[in-house]
């Protein structure tokens, strides 16, 4: 009879949730046979599905795997951070760019205080001279008289030191000036407003913007000593406020949603774009060139008029009540004060030189549209163009035309090259 015990020891932790060592005798009692015991091997601790990766050869895919979602996590984060970084550089040029406006703005406002308070000053001053000169004629002799001339001598003086003053720096260009650059300040901060709202902005945007910046500094400085813009140039040339001799980054591509292969663009937009630019360089640009010379030559007139008269009128206030010449030096010191203030008046109370401003700014604006259309059209990769539709309507806008008013114009400007006669419309309506 044989007796069959099996017996199971587990040691004391086997309620843990780690594996232990089972072991289990099973021992057999027979008279020929001794004790036989046969023990299980360890139970395998590796995770199944590791197990099975390291049997398939898979440990190394997914080693690989992981490296690559670590490389692009971290690219990701780098071009996260660098964009980060472009768009706090534009916020930074935003407010300097604000800050100058309001600059600007304020600096204008006291240029043309300047103008009205030295307008006001030299004309009372002139006039006052005069009237003590015409006094001292029928004042008679002595220190009465001799008061009288030295100070109606000492005004025309003074009177000429600051028209020489007033006529050289030009308070009511000035003032344009800064007009000029605060409103083209607040310009460039909305266009970084919009490319920020937009499109994602690049280094090539901070560049740009930059170089607009530097650009309206270098033309339109604030110090009146070294920098200041000369108000008698010898050649008169159309203002310019934009960076030249680069290609201009085209800005806001394939705004539109939907558009045509080529962006918006045909053939008969880029002849109509032509015309519309020979029609600005023929007639609006040249226009407003012309006029500048002329209000310019206006100006040096009047500028060198007025303190003439009040030096001639300083010389002949001076022999007021001499024997020989007497009479003559009354009518010289009176006369010539009198024209002289009407000199004055025309030249600063009409503010020539801000209309020499005006003008050459407006010749600006239309070299700077010229410039616009031109390197648009030399860019031959339609998808790198502004679109076709919105650039058309953007042109329109800045000569106050309508859409169809621009075709009639460029189809005009076309009919009249084949005829060899120039039309003679302008291209703004706006100026």
């Amino acid at each position: 009879m044989a007796t069959l015990r099996a017996s199971t020891l587990l040691s004391s932790s086997s309620s843990s949730c780690c594996p232990k060592r089972i072991k289990a005798t099973l021992q057999v009692h027979a008279p020929e046979l001794g004790t036989v015991s046969i023990s299980f091997p360890k139970l395998p601790t590796r995770n199944m599905g590791e197990e099975l990766n390291m049997r398939g050869g898979c440990t190394t895919t997914t080693t690989t795997l992981r490296e690559r979602k670590t490389i692009t996590t971290t690219r990701d984060d780098a071009d996260s951070s660098a964009a980060a970084v472009v768009i706090a550089e534009l916020y930074e040029i935003a407010e300097a760019v604000a800050d100058r406006a309001e600059m600007h703005a304020n600096i204008g406002e006291q240029r043309n205080n300047w103008n009205t308070l030295l307008l006001t000053s030299i004309n009372t001053i002139t006039l006052t001279a005069a009237t003590m000169a015409g006094v001292a004629a029928t004042g008679g002799m002595g220190l009465p008289l001799l008061a009288l001339k030295l100070s109606s001598t000492l005004l025309y003086s003074a009177a000429t030191g600051m028209l020489l003053v007033m006529n050289k720096i030009q308070p009511s260009q000035l003032a344009e000036e800064q007009r000029n650059a605060a409103r083209l300040f607040k310009q460039l901060h909305a266009q970084i407003q919009t490319t920020l709202a937009l499109s994602t902005p690049t280094h090539m945007d901070v560049k740009d913007a930059m170089a607009k910046v530097l650009a309206l500094d270098k033309a339109y400085p604030l110090p009146l000593i070294g920098t200041m813009l000369d108000k008698f140039p010898e050649t008169v040339e159309p203002a310019v406020w934009w960076p030249r001799g680069g290609k201009k980054q085209q800005q806001q591509q394939q705004l539109i949603s939907g558009t045509t292969e080529r962006n918006g663009w045909s053939e008969k937009l880029e002849v109509e774009m032509r015309q519309i630019v020979e029609v600005l360089k023929r007639k609006d640009t040249a226009e407003y060139v012309k006029l500048s010379k002329l209000v310019l030559k206006i100006n040096k007139i009047l500028a060198i008029s007025g303190p003439l008269l009040t030096g001639i009128a300083a010389a002949g206030s001076a022999f007021v009540g001499s024997p020989s010449h007497g009479s003559s030096a009354v009518l010289v010191g009176v006369v010539a004060g009198a024209l002289a203030s009407v000199m004055n008046t025309l030249e600063h109370g009409g503010q020539v030189g801000m209309v020499f401003e005006m003008y050459r700014n407006c010749g600006g604006f239309f070299r700077l549209l010229e410039e616009s259309i031109e390197s648009t059209l030399e860019e031959r990769e339609m998808e790198r163009r502004e679109n076709g539709e919105l650039f058309e309507m953007k042109v329109a806008l800045q000569l106050g035309r309508s859409l169809s008013e621009l075709r009639d114009l460029a189809a005009a400007s076309s009919s009249s090259s084949r005829d060899s006669n120039a039309t003679e419309e302008f291209a703004s309506k706006l100026f």
